[in-house]
């Protein structure tokens, strides 16, 4: 976009443009940017929660409704996401929502506004950017609105705007670019005056910018590598103006301390993990080292949904994607790895012949190199590219405004390119806010993903279409005959339908025996299912099939001692609460907590026993828990430490102890048996962290 619309008129020739709109097209193409957006996503905004939505926002409700400051500071301080955790984020969410469950469309039209502002932001850093350049040339507001534009209007990051969690890697992306603005704007004022307020203002920008992105979200972190990035390429071939000795010393070292040290900290933060090649992460299913031979794929894919838009990709559900277990294993490894190489020397030798180029390529690697290299994060999220491909069509959009051809054919080229992008991502925003037919197409896009089969079966199953989950899930269970996911659902889909046929639970238990992976899901849908049969909801389903399911996860080799005490023995002491057994039970539920010493576990756990009735031996588990209290496990260090202050500070667990403990004391002395009602009132604490299990476990 170059000139009045876009593109400047060739010497000598005018137009007919008013002069106060010549002045301020930029400000009318961007505000015209930002409408088109807004009704590309408009559809979108029917949509609903979406995966780690449920287990990420549930927390709103977790400590009870977010109504008063004991509440506020609960929930703030509960992110466990990574060390930071997230504070910003979840405080954003309590602009749309303070208690869970709750509606979907205030999430997702902050998350578009969001996006909006973000696009804002994007334009004004290129605008400063082609200015440090080029000057005060015409092309650079167009170029700089071109490119804002085509990442506005993107469809890729529609499966970040519009899943409502994903809030958490728009925000840092927010806070990066405010700290760049920051960054450039005192870059500029220190080269001009050389007075310390530059200093301070280039300083402020990437420290504060860093601190309040890593509250978002651990990437964060990344800004002072993003700004070298610009710094090298960009910067490195600005015309400068020249400075004392004295103030380019201060300047160099100034970048050295905010830059370069921050940087060089973040990668060998990571590449401390290169020294576990040939460690297996926890509930994965490769190596660190296959995972970097991995990425090179992931990140040419990325590549490729960004210069080839679609309105449907994988989605959410990558963990189909084929892990590399060798350079040549599959075939496509080697020339990625190579091609990826390729595209970084191209990167740094080009800073001087082509900076843009340069800057873009260099920002978009820097931006994943904390997600797609060692650390031990899934394989593959769209939502990634958020922030790093922030400067990748900005290239485009200076060669474009370049060209030496006349101003139609730029115009045209310019305004197809946005309505493509615009076309595209409203249809995508169509499918997003129709989650029933998102799920079926996800079912094809990724026929080998459990979760995507899953969660196309919880779909059938709530749409009263049971036995078309069954028709899904029955041909995938005897490929997979060992995967847990499609082995739960097709369970649930039979019961669902009328009832176990012959040979689901048998199938089932070989499943539970040999499976190596996906073991986390036992003990809640076993669980589920104890009250399933309690309730008479499934047909065919008898406690004797989950004394056999638990006896084959124990046989289990994968299955760890830790998960068999803290997850299998919860289960045992539902099943013996099931047959009227209490002492059982609460031998069980001690032996839980026994491994896992923790107010919230020691209250949930009596709060069971006091739903049976049991109500001397929830009591006696009380009095186990003050026992054991001196063995409770340190919380981690950040945000969990911060939380576990908090509770202290509230006298949280002493409060809801002393709560629990008169009401099984009331229940006690009560001259008559307590109705089922007035068990029910007898509840583990919000505050707990494991709330009870969906029955179909995703």
């Amino acid at each position: 976009m170059c000139d009045p619309f876009f593109f400047p008129p060739r010497p000598g020739r005018t137009t007919a443009m008013p002069q106060s709109l010549r002045r301020h097209w930029p400000v009318v193409g961007l505000v015209a940017l930002l409408w088109l957006t807004w009704i590309a996503y408009h559809p979108g905004l029917s949509g609903g929660f979406l995966f780690d939505d449920f287990v990420n926002l549930d927390a709103l409700g977790n400590s009870g409704p977010v109504d008063n400051w004991r509440t506020f500071w609960r929930y703030l301080t509960s992110g466990t996401a990574d060390p930071f955790g997230r504070p910003i984020s979840l405080l954003s969410f309590l602009i749309d929502g303070h208690d869970w469950p709750t509606a979907p469309w205030p999430f997702l039209r902050t998350n578009v506004l969001l996006h909006l502002c973000n696009g804002v932001l994007l334009f004004a850093l290129l605008r400063r950017l082609g200015r440090t350049l080029d000057g005060n040339d015409r092309n650079v507001d167009a170029a700089a609105l071109l490119a804002a534009g085509l990442w506005l209007l993107h469809p890729l990051f529609v499966s970040t705007t519009l899943y409502i969690v994903q809030r958490e890697a728009m925000l840092p992306a927010t806070f990066t670019l405010l700290g760049l603005l920051a960054y450039a704007s005192g870059r500029a004022r220190y080269l001009q005056t050389g007075g310390r307020s530059g200093l301070l203002l280039l300083t402020g920008g990437i420290v504060i910018g860093a601190g309040l992105a890593m509250l978002c979200k651990a990437n964060g972190l990344l800004l002072p590598l993003l700004a070298w990035a610009l710094e090298a390429t960009v910067y490195a071939n600005a015309p400068n103006n020249p400075l004392d000795a004295r103030a380019e010393t201060r300047l160099r070292w100034c970048k050295r301390i905010v830059l370069i040290l921050p940087s060089l900290i973040a990668v060998a933060y990571i590449a401390h993990y290169l020294t576990m090649l040939d460690t297996m992460p926890e509930k994965r299913h490769w190596t660190i080292g296959q995972r970097l031979l991995t990425e090179p794929r992931v990140l040419l894919d990325y590549l490729k949904l960004l210069f080839v838009p679609r309105s449907i990709s994988t989605g959410l559900y990558n963990d189909d994607y084929v892990a590399s277990l060798g350079l040549l294993r599959p075939f496509a490894t080697l020339p990625a790895l190579l091609l990826v190489i390729g595209l970084i020397v191209a990167g740094f030798s080009l800073r001087r012949r082509a900076p843009a180029l340069s800057a873009a390529l260099l920002f978009f690697f820097a931006g994943h190199v904390l997600e797609s290299t060692a650390v031990p994060l899934e394989l593959y999220f769209e939502h990634r590219n958020y922030l790093p491909a922030l400067l990748l069509f900005w290239p485009i959009a200076r060669g474009l405004c370049a060209l030496k051809v006349p101003r139609a054919p730029r115009l045209a080229i310019a305004f197809a390119l946005l309505a493509v992008f615009a076309i595209t991502t409203h249809q995508r925003a169509e499918l997003w806010g129709q989650p029933d037919i998102l799920a079926r197409l996800w079912v094809k896009q990724n026929p080998d993903s459990s979760r995507a089969q899953a969660t196309a079966a919880i779909a059938d199953i709530a749409a009263g279409r049971p036995q078309q989950a069954l028709q899904r899930l029955q041909p995938l269970r005897k490929r997979h005959p060992h995967d847990l996911q499609i082995a739960f659902n097709a369970v649930d889909a039979a019961c669902a339908s009328g009832g176990l046929r012959a040979g689901d639970i048998p199938a089932l238990t070989e499943a539970v025996r040999h499976a190596d992976s996906g073991l986390q899901l036992i003990s809640p849908w076993s669980g589920n299912a104890v009250e399933a049969i309690g309730a008479g909801q499934c047909p065919g389903l008898m406690l004797s099939d989950i004394d056999n399911l638990i006896d084959a996860a124990l046989q289990n080799p994968a299955l760890d001692q830790r998960t068999r005490d803290e997850d299998i023995e919860p289960v045992l002491a539902q099943i013996a609460m099931h047959r009227q057994q209490p002492d059982l039970a609460l031998l069980h539920f001690d032996r839980a907590l026994a491994a896992f010493v923790r107010p919230d576990v020691a209250a949930r756990q009596a709060s069971a026993l006091a739903s049976g009735g049991y109500y001397r031996q929830a009591l006696a588990h009380l009095d186990n828990y003050e026992r054991l209290k001196p063995q409770t496990r340190s919380p981690a260090p950040g945000m969990p430490q911060l939380h576990a202050k908090v509770l202290q500070w509230q006298d949280y667990w002493p409060n809801e102890m002393a709560i629990l403990r008169a009401k099984l004391h009331a229940e006690i002395d009560a001259p008559e048996r307590t109705s089922d009602t007035q068990r029910a009132r007898i509840t583990t604490s919000p505050e707990s962290d494991s709330a009870a299990p969906a029955p179909l476990p995703l």
